[in-house]
């Protein structure tokens, strides 16, 4: 299912190119990227499925926060401190999954010299 609500039946890429769907239809909803965990984790792919399930958690985020996220998480780029912080941000903003990915990237930066 799109983001707008539009069943995945209805969407194709003539109806892109024809002006009939905006972007609000090929953006995909977090309920899909669940239900994509879901399966990963079903077929044994635990890694997949957190990733589907970070993802569906930054379905609510803007593309511009989504790419911050991005360069702060590039190694030499942040502090311990600034990682740790943003995780606070991320769990305010009902991104737990995420959170707990940037805490654990805090520490492994930490631990292994790649912090600015």
């Amino acid at each position: 299912m799109a983001w707008s609500g539009r069943p995945a039946s209805e969407l194709s890429v003539d109806g892109v190119v024809g002006g009939e769907l905006g972007p609000d239809d090929i953006r995909i909803s977090p309920e899909t990227l669940r239900h994509q965990a879901d399966v990963a984790r079903a077929h044994a792919n635990p890694q997949l499925a957190a990733n589907f399930e970070r993802a569906a958690e930054l379905t609510a985020f803007d593309e511009s926060d989504i790419l911050a996220l991005y360069e702060l998480l590039r190694p030499g780029r942040s502090t311990g401190d600034q990682l740790r912080a943003k995780a606070d941000e991320l769990e305010a903003r009902e991104a737990p999954i995420c959170a707990a990915f940037v805490r654990e990237a805090a520490a492994v930066y930490e631990r292994t010299g790649l912090t600015a």
